[in-house]
């Protein structure tokens, strides 16, 4: 059912050289260093995005791109990472479903094709604990289930209106670190959960990303969904807020306010647009592996690892029970 993937990298020459960008400034936070990012992000857009037979950059080429989204030195270099991850991951998908031949009845099965020993910004392997245990205490490398957690309670709590305004740029990039992960999510589940529809195969949708992530039992599901829901609620008030300043600070002779940015609350009102859009996404796609999970449950496919989850919508409201 599952059908491996090779996915050829940047040789390692090329690999030493663009890294070698990074290796003197590292840990510095200077002008230098900041020079030094953003070559090091374009030498990757370049050798894998631009080349006409570009190939996927090294793990550890991915590694320090993450790296630099997660840290969010600077607005610029975390839109850079952001925009390069994304791009990377629609140039070099780690998971996909094949075509079904409808005229050969041996291959009218859709398989799942997975790429091996692929970067993923997470780290939720039950039978990988110690590197999850590694995860949580790094605050630069790939994510841990406990680790996404943490992120949504930050999110939520830099959603009320004072702290969105007062740490723009961490807020920015936690919102931004979200939408990538959620992209990543969704880059893993739909080619699985279009797969399960067509074979049935619970397997295929336990082994996904998203599913590991609500299994583990380092989620509290109820106060993530809470959070989830908050920060679409608060985001919501926030740009609509940020509208009306942006409309009084055009149409005002005065001097605007000292605390009010208007460049700020641009990049905030756009960003904030798109982490409601992402939300809403993350929120649909675990509905969705609810309606598979249960399917799985009546054929008897589902085991108690799988955890008991069930999520209802009542009007407005969310009910959860886990």
């Amino acid at each position: 059912m599952e059908k491996p993937g090779s996915m050829r990298t940047l040789g390692g020459g090329i690999e030493e050289n663009i890294l070698a960008i990074l290796d003197s400034s590292e840990a510095k936070d200077t002008l230098d260093a900041f020079e030094d990012r953003i070559a090091f992000i374009e030498a990757v857009r370049a050798a894998s995005i631009v080349a006409k037979n570009g190939t996927p950059p090294t793990y550890k080429m991915y590694e320090a791109i993450f790296s630099i989204l997660r840290i969010g030195k600077s607005l610029e270099l975390t839109m850079a990472s952001f925009q390069l991850l994304n791009e990377l991951d629609k140039r070099f998908p780690r998971v996909n479903s094949s075509d079904v031949d409808i005229s050969n009845s041996s291959s009218s099965v859709p398989e799942l094709i997975m790429v091996q020993e692929v970067w993923f910004p997470f780290v939720f392997s039950s039978e990988n604990a110690s590197s999850e245990r590694g995860a949580a205490n790094n605050s630069e490398g790939p994510v841990d289930s406990s680790g996404f957690q943490l992120l949504i309670q930050d999110l939520a709590d830099a959603t009320d209106e004072g702290n969105l305004r007062a740490s723009e740029t961490k807020s920015l990039a936690n919102m931004l670190l979200f939408q990538y992960l959620v992209n990543v999510f969704e880059g893993d589940f739909r080619p699985r959960n279009s797969v399960y529809e067509d074979t049935m195969n619970w397997v295929v949708l336990r082994e996904s990303l998203l599913n590991m992530l609500l299994v583990s039992r380092k989620v509290n599901y109820k106060s993530l969904m809470k959070d989830c829901l908050t920060i679409m609620c608060k985001l919501y008030q926030n740009c609509t807020g940020f509208t009306d300043d942006l409309i009084c600070s055009e149409n005002s002779a005065a001097q605007p306010a000292e605390n009010f940015d208007t460049a700020a609350a641009i990049s905030l009102l756009e960003v904030g647009k798109h982490t409601c859009i992402a939300m809403q996404k993350f929120l649909i796609m675990i509905m969705e592996l609810d309606v598979s999970k249960k399917s799985a449950e009546m054929q008897g496919s589902t085991t108690r690892a799988d955890g008991v989850r069930c999520t209802f919508w009542v009007g407005a409201e969310l009910l959860w029970w886990r």
